[in-house]
């Protein structure tokens, strides 16, 4: 249980960078935070809840299935953040000139709240007990309720990183190739452990 509750740390860590990203844009208030982390929080126990159901009816160990979502995600987050830095943002979109009006908040909120599940079933199909998996719904809750914690502490700490001018400007590129390659390292670790 304790790998489990150290991944979910770990993987969680695109938050920070989400946060900061957040944070830097002028329109954004705490409460965006918090209404994103609510949505996080019941797709994180959505996401328990199925990988429970799931791992019954899974004739083969989730290892490979896991590692590759994870590495899709990854590298999706990479390329993603590779071609907005290649491709120039025109007028109300998210750039250095206009990130005061960068309509993005309902996007990111949804990517980050569906990765937050998709990291949940991960953990839970990787670390808990292929006994324990079933009906009965009997595997600790510490698993989606540590994801939604550290998305919570890591996003709310860097937003008001962001918001009290400890950061001042943070390259789009930066953030995406850092959450990308954490989500690729889990999923390394996930095929081969």
């Amino acid at each position: 249980m304790v790998a489990a509750i150290v991944s979910g740390l770990i993987v969680s860590l695109d938050a920070f960078f989400i946060g900061l990203s957040l944070g830097l844009q002028g329109r954004v208030k705490y409460v965006h935070i918090i209404a994103i982390n609510v949505l996080l929080s019941t797709l994180c126990f959505v996401g328990y809840i199925l990988a429970v159901y799931l791992g019954e009816f899974l004739p083969f160990e989730p290892d490979l299935l896991v590692g590759g979502a994870f590495i899709s995600l990854g590298t999706w987050s990479i390329l993603g953040a590779l071609r907005a830095k290649l491709t120039k943002p025109s007028k109300g979109e998210c750039g250095e000139q206009g990130a005061g009006s960068c309509k993005t908040l309902i996007p990111v909120g949804v990517v980050m709240s569906v990765e937050a599940m998709l990291i949940t079933i991960g953990i839970t199909l990787i670390f808990a007990d292929r006994e324990a998996l079933g009906l009965s719904l009997n595997l600790p809750l510490l698993i989606p309720a540590t994801v939604a914690a550290a998305h919570f502490v890591y996003a709310t700490g860097a937003f008001y990183l962001a918001q009290l001018r400890f950061v001042k400007k943070l390259p789009l590129l930066w953030s995406g190739v850092i959450s990308g390659a954490a989500l690729i390292v889990y999923g390394v670790l996930a095929i081969f452990t």
